[in-house]
């Protein structure tokens, strides 16, 4: 796939900021600079998100990745990863998510977080109560908050890649455990 909107100019200032964070200017940003008003409120959000501390990490990172594989967000995964690492997360799951269901690396409370994930994103979401409240009694009210606000945040962020034609750039390159490819699998109603 090839980026469906040229790579918009950034300003110096951001790019070497840019750069600076993760080795390389994200080309879903170079995208979204054709609205500056977006970039930065996107930036800004994403940066809030990525502080909210209710959860642990690891489960929203696996979250996060779940939903980068299920929408089919290259990048997202690609970066999601890389993230993992330098968050000193656990890589050898990290790098299982695409898989999850297959894999044997997960804990169940891991895996059922991964399974809301993916309930959140299909169309029409496909939370079940029983669901919701197994992960509720496990997680507490703030961290179940903040997980599922994540995983729509999460959404809205690799569609919106997918949609732009934005495909991974090689960030996870620089990690040690090749990342899992997704088994084909038909898509759920």
């Amino acid at each position: 796939m090839a980026l469906r909107l040229p790579k918009a100019e950034l300003p110096a200032e951001l790019k070497e900021n840019m750069v600076e964070q993760l080795g390389a200017v994200p080309e879903n940003v170079e995208v979204l600079w054709h609205s500056p008003q977006v970039t930065r409120d996107s930036l800004e959000f994403g940066g809030r998100v990525g502080a909210w501390d209710a959860a642990d990490p690891s489960l929203k990172s696996f979250a996060h990745m779940a939903v980068a594989a299920q929408v089919g967000c290259s990048w997202c995964l690609d970066v999601g990863y890389f993230q993992a690492r330098n968050e000193n997360l656990d890589l050898t799951k990290a790098s299982q998510v695409p898989r999850w269901r297959e894999s044997e690396v997960f804990t169940p409370l891991e895996r059922d977080v991964m399974a809301y994930a993916e309930a959140m994103t299909e169309t029409p979401p496909t939370v079940t109560d029983e669901m919701y409240a197994g992960l509720l009694d496990r997680l507490g009210a703030p961290a179940m908050v903040e997980l599922t606000a994540l995983i729509a945040y999460v959404n809205l962020a690799t569609r919106a890649n997918v949609a732009n034609g934005v495909t991974s750039q090689g960030f996870s390159d620089a990690c040690e455990i090749p990342l899992a490819k997704r088994p084909n699998r038909p898509a759920t109603a």
